[in-house]
This record gives C-alpha cells, structure tokens and sequence, in this order.
C-alpha cells in the first residue's frame, strides 16, 4: 500500500477535528527575552520573568507547570481532574487521571485547520533523489479501518515489523485512532527476536512488508516474519504491504495490504475512521530495550503524559517553529524514531523527514544532500554517524547547500569533543548550536539537553548540561548518599516523577521496581553515570556497567574514548573493561583510524597512553590498543561493546545473536585480529 508520490501532502481534513491549538510560539533572540512569548502558559505564573524562573517554577511547583501545559497544548475530550498521583517508593506514576483524548486526533485532525496545507511526511527513499510525501491522515483512516474490520480492538496490541516508511507512520497512528497498542519491533532484529517479543506481548496481529531496502540491499523482511510466527501461537493474522515489487509467498493468515488502496473509490465515509476516547493513562505503545538479564524488557508508555512530553521537547530543545522541516534520521524501532519522528513532531503540526537509508548510501554525502534538498531546519543524529562522516573529511560535506539549517542534534550516546566541533564548525558552519541530549526509552523524550536556555547562554562541547522543563536529575555516590556539591560525580537518577517517563514493564512490574527504584529509594535510576561541573553542567559519563575499576579508580569507558578521539589520526574508538589479575580491570582500547593515514601503531598507542595519561590520568591509559578497520555495529550505529568484552576474554561461545549487526563479517575481523595482538605480544 504506498500511495502516489504526486499527490497532494497535507494534514487532511476529517469530521472528528477537536478543539484547535490557537497559539503559536515565537522564541525571542534578546537575552532577557519575554517568557510569556516564548511558552504561553508562563503568562498564568507569577513572578516568573525569564527562562531561568521558568524552569525554576517547574521543578518546585510541578503540578502547576504540568497543568497549565497539558490544558493549553492537548486536545481534551473530557478535561483531567487529577494532574498526578505518583510514587517513586513503589513504582507508580499516573498523570491527568480523568482526562480522555485520542492522540491520532492530537497528531493530525486538529492541525488541519491551523495548516491545511503543511506536509506532516517526507519519506527520503533509500533510493537517492526519491522522495515521496502521502496524505497521513487519510492514510491512517484506512488502515484504522481495516484492522477494526479484522477484530482489532480496544486494548489489543499490534506487532509492527516494517522500515521506516509512511505506513508504518500510519499503523503505529492506527493503532492509536481505534485503541490498540503498537510494538514497534526494529527491522533489522532477526527471527528469534521479534518471535521473543511478539510472544512477551500477545500480539495476534503482525504488520509488515515484502522485503525492506536499506543501503541498496534487500532484506526479506516477510520471510523473517514467516520464521518468527511459527513459535508464536497467538498470531492470528499477519498484514502485508509492498515496499518492492518482488512477490513472495502468503498463506493462509496473511492479508495484502494492497486492499486499502482499492478502498479509494468507495464513499468518502470509509475514509472516516472514528477515533476511540481513551483515557490518559491507557497504553499506547510497548517498545523493547535490551535488560541485564538478557531478556529484553517492553516498557510501557501511555497516551497523554508521553505525547505531550515528547511534543514540548521537541519544541523547545530544537526551538522549532512552525513551518520548520524536522530531520530526524533515527529508525521508527527505537524511541527516537517514535518520539522525534512521529509523536512529537507530529503533535506539533510539524513536517516531519523520514530517512530509510544510510549516511554513506550512494556516498558520504547523503545526509548533506537531502539537506539541501528537503530544506532541513533541525538535524538529528547519532554521533556514530557524526565520527563515521568525519573520517571521510569535509569534501562531501562542503558540496551541499545547508543554509537552511538552524539547529543540530546528537543522540544515542555522549559526543566526544573532536565529532562534536566537526559538528558545529563544519555540518552547521559555526552558526548552528549542537544540541547533545541525553534520554532513553524509560524517560520518554529528552531531559538534559544545552537548549532550552537563554539565547546567548553557552554550550561546551560534548555536555548534555541542563535539564529540560520539570526534570529534577542528583547524583548519588555509592553509599546511598546524595552529592550536593558541584565538581563531582556519581549515579545519576530524578528525583521526582516527569509526564513523559515509562509506567511499567509489560508484564512484570516487579521487575520495573527492582531496576528503576530500588536501587536508590525515592529515585528513578537512569543506570548512568554524570559529572556535574563547577557550573551546575551535567556531562554523561556512560552506563555504569561500562565503569572500568582499575586498581581501586573508578573510570567511565566513555571519558577515555573522548580523548582517544581527540588523536587527529583517530576516526573513532570503543574502550571496554577486562579482568586483570593484578589491577582487577584493565584497560582494552579498539582504535579505528581515519582513511590515508600511516603511522607506525607502536608510535601512535604510545601517543594515545600518553594522551589519556595528561587528560585524564595514568592510571586510565589502555593496557592494550588493538587498531581496526571498523568496529561492530547495530543497524541503527550502536557499538557492540558487549560484543568486543567477549572476544577480548576469548568468550567466542558467549557471542549471543549477531543477526542485529550491521555487518557481522566486522566481528571475524575483530576476532581475527585480537588473535594477532596476542600472538605478537607472546614474541
């Protein structure tokens, strides 16, 4: 089903439109700026006279700040009487209890008469220079229709196995217009993971294409399905659209998608899809993130705190405006695709960029040429992404137009210094502010990010520095006790609850406790380290299962590797810890070089312990450099360091599942050369 790419694009008109968001934001660029006119609400708080008291009032007085933003910025139903009943000690978070609204409508109808016109979806198509915009909303219509005509109903959860693409867009909103929950499962995960998560979350409907395209290769997204739904004896039905035009085989329980696009003749109230009234804290979706364990764990997100989360943050981080185009390159199977793609993007009426591809598909300008030609005003990103470009060098960045360009983003893991300033001096001119946002699954949307902030307010290299609107984040030192003073670190968690921020996990609220608030009673525990600066800055140090302990010192791998990189010869690296039988853990550093260098790697591993050694401190230089020709990734870009600690401690049986990886040939080579490091430190 993948409509015309001639038509029309614009949030089309249906007869359930609600009340209409009236205001729009201007953010002022004078430094004391008139808050009123930056965030509305703020004209209904006293005493409240610039950004800084803004954030201020909503840390300290939550409940009034909340309040006063969900009423302005959701479509209603039935108004919420009860602004939130948490508690951190057990678990428990609810917000807006009473209200009901349906975030379909929240995303689509009700922009239609503020921006009849606007496109809501650009879908960049792996293949280059084809870029296609569909009618959503109409798009989301049918295929609400056509699940509620298969027995999809209220309280079901739908499996959705498809690239990123408008209709996979249109089924996660589908799901949401009849009220069914969505698990988005990442295309790229293989048949016993996406059988694993389809099982733990009782779908009996799956949603998925013939055959995925990414980077110029075809992936048999159908035939993984086919494999996965055997062992999951509640799949009932399996809907199938074609993104190629390559048949493959169906059987009994599938239904072609294609039917929808027969559906267009029909009279116009077919493509009426009456949205069901869900209460605020109904599920919306479940997204799987790997756990401790080893077993992935579906957190639970839900309709009114999480929309609105991820709608402000995407305002403010990013200071869009309307009218902006929003380029965000994440997969629609991880939460920022869900957030930062869809859900708040959308919710702001924004004209949102969905990318299919890669960065270096056809070549290393991709990103640059869709810039130019899209006329992208926001770009994110992963720093994985940011290093690879930068080891290609500034030619194929310099070829494009990016004057369009107002604000850059980073998300997935710190920005090391040296991809940071490439960032900023080459990709936004200088001109641009870098945006490093910390977040994760559990959060919802961002919560420490350099913006929002007065106009001229710094932004150091590499820092997430200030928390976002109502997030609360301490530091919290091995004993249990709370760091209050600056130039410190420590376990970073919040200290109260935030709209935005996971419920459960699906199925296991047990489990919910004892990861997120047991660790640290009264706490949420994000799992990560953080520096907090003389100046109040937040800085992620990494997970605090990537803390290296050597001889009594505690390390984040994180810190190393932003030296490591700061080496004008190094194009990215991946530090992880080891057993050492003298120091506890040592030091392992995975070093790939930028193209056309030659040096002697003896030379260059004494300058780089010689680095770590001045920066950070001798005890932190890598008791071992193996050099790489690349390092081995998720699809998505994520290091597999979990991955490499195995190879390191000849744990070849342990290696798991390499199905995720983007290549898995990149492991051999690691193996392979990890056997060649030993074998010349025995000589």
């Amino acid at each position: 089903m993948w409509l015309p790419c001639g038509c029309t694009s614009k949030y089309v008109a249906s007869s359930f439109a609600r009340r209409i968001l009236a205001s729009h934001l201007h953010v002022s660029g004078r430094s004391r700026c008139n808050v009123a006119a930056f965030m509305p609400e703020a004209a209904g708080f006293e005493g409240v006279s610039g950004r800084a008291a803004l954030r201020e009032l909503s840390v300290s007085n939550s409940e009034s700040f909340w309040a006063a933003v969900a009423r302005h910025r959701l479509s209603w139903s039935i108004p919420f009487h009860t602004v939130q009943d948490c508690d951190l000690s057990r678990g428990k978070i609810k917000w807006f209890e009473g209200g009901k609204l349906n975030v379909s409508v929240n995303c689509l109808d009700r922009h239609v008469h503020t921006c009849p016109e606007r496109v809501a979806l650009i879908w960049e198509r792996d293949e280059r220079g084809w870029c296609c915009t569909d009618e959503l909303l109409e798009m989301t219509c049918r295929v609400g229709n056509l699940l509620r005509r298969h027995g999809v109903k209220r309280g079901d959860c739908v499996t959705i196995y498809m690239p990123t693409c408008p209709l996979a867009v249109a089924s996660m909103l589908a799901c949401a217009r009849i009220g069914a929950a969505h698990n988005v499962v990442f295309a790229g995960f293989s048949a016993d993971a996406l059988a694993e998560r389809i099982r733990d979350a009782q779908s009996s409907t799956v949603i998925t294409v013939n055959q995925g395209v990414r980077g110029g290769k075809v992936i048999e997204l159908k035939k993984t399905v086919d494999t996965a739904v055997e062992s999951c004896p509640t799949v009932k039905q399996v809907f199938v659209a074609m993104r190629t035009d390559n048949p493959v085989t169906m059987t009994a329980r599938d239904i072609a998608m294609e039917e929808v696009r027969e559906q267009k003749e029909m009279l116009k109230e077919d493509v009426v899809c009456e949205p069901a009234v869900m209460n605020s804290e109904d599920v919306l979706f479940l997204l799987y993130t790997s756990g401790s364990t080893g077993k992935p764990k579906g957190l639970v997100h839900t309709q009114a705190g999480y929309l609105l989360y991820a709608a402000l943050t995407h305002r403010y981080v990013f200071s869009y405006h309307d009218g902006d185009v929003f380029g965000c390159v994440a997969d629609i199977g991880w939460i920022t695709g869900h957030s930062y793609v869809v859900y708040g993007p959308l919710a702001n009426g924004a004209t949102t960029v969905l990318f299919e591809s890669t960065p270096i598909y056809p070549d290393p300008g991709r990103y640059w040429d869709m810039v130019e030609r899209l006329k992208i005003n926001q770009f994110y990103g992963a720093p994985t992404a940011i290093r690879l470009l930068l080891k290609y060098g500034d030619q194929w960045v310099n070829k494009y137009d990016r004057s369009t360009l107002k604000t850059l983003g980073s998300v997935g893991e710190p920005i090391n210094t040296e991809a940071w300033e490439w960032y900023h001096r080459v990709v936004g001119d200088g001109r641009c502010p870098v945006v490093d946002t910390w977040w994760q699954t559990e959060t919802g949307g961002i919560c420490i990010a350099p913006r929002p902030s007065d106009p001229d307010a710094e932004i150091v290299p590499g820092m997430a520095m200030r928390p976002f609107f109502g997030i609360k984040p301490v530091l919290i030192d091995t004993e249990g006790e709370l760091l209050t003073s600056n130039n410190t670190s420590g376990a970073l968690c919040m200290a109260q609850p935030w709209p935005g921020m996971a419920r459960t996990i699906h199925n296991n609220h047990q489990r919910f406790i004892e990861t997120y608030f047991q660790p640290y009673p009264g706490y949420f525990f994000t799992g990560d380290g953080a520096y907090r600066s003389e100046e109040g800055y937040y800085q992620i140090t990494g997970r605090l299962d990537d803390v290296i302990n050597v001889s009594g010192h505690r390390i984040g791998t994180a810190e190393i590797e932003d030296v490591v990189n700061q080496c004008p010869a190094v194009a990215e690296s991946a530090v992880i810890g080891y057993t050492h039988s003298i120091k506890g853990q040592g030091v392992y550093a995975f070093v790939v070089l930028k193209k056309g260098i030659d040096v002697k790697e003896a030379d260059l591993s004494r300058q780089l312990n010689g680095m770590v050694s001045e920066k950070i401190a001798k005890y932190a230089s890598p008791d071992f450099i193996q050099f790489a020709q690349r390092l081995p990734k998720t699809r998505s870009g994520k290091i597999m360091r979990r991955v490499l600690r195995k190879v390191v401690e000849s744990d070849l049986e342990g290696l798991g599942d390499l199905s995720t990886l983007d290549d898995p040939a990149a492991v051999q080579e690691i193996i392979q050369g990890r056997r060649c490091h030993v074998m010349a430190q025995k000589r």
